[in-house]
């Protein structure tokens, strides 16, 4: 999955949209961006469906896709900082425990699995 991964188009529409305020046209593309990205942000293809139904709902998808990149990524990003900081110290329970933390309430598959594979590493660890 992460291989496929471009969030590069959808950071540059909810910028343009969102902070910038260029007015949001459903458009083919758009919509296509929208319904491709909604599952990599852990929106079910039913959701992102129904959002894309209405114009207003697809600006709410777009909105609640990027809230979720970027929540995740700053999440995630502490996490790791603190992790780090923990096993540097020698407290693996902590280092630990800021992963099961981050999967406690992320939904985005990405960082899901990067948090769980640096849990599953700190597994060989005292």
């Amino acid at each position: 999955m992460t291989d496929e991964i471009d969030w590069d188009p959808i950071r540059a529409l909810a910028r343009r949209v969102l902070r910038e305020g260029e007015p949001f046209a459903l458009t083919a593309d758009v919509r296509d961006l929208l319904k491709r990205t909604a599952p990599e942000v852990g929106i079910s293809d039913t959701d992102a469906a129904r959002a894309l139904m209405t114009e207003a709902g697809a600006l709410e998808l777009l909105r609640e896709s990027a809230r979720r990149i970027r929540e995740g990524s700053s999440r995630l990003v502490d996490a790791l900082h603190r992790m780090y900081k923990h096993k540097q110290a020698g407290d693996f329970d902590s280092a630990r425990q800021e992963m099961r933390d981050v999967l406690a309430v992320e939904v985005v598959p990405l960082y899901r699995e990067t948090a769980q594979g640096q849990l599953e590493d700190l597994e060989d660890e005292p």
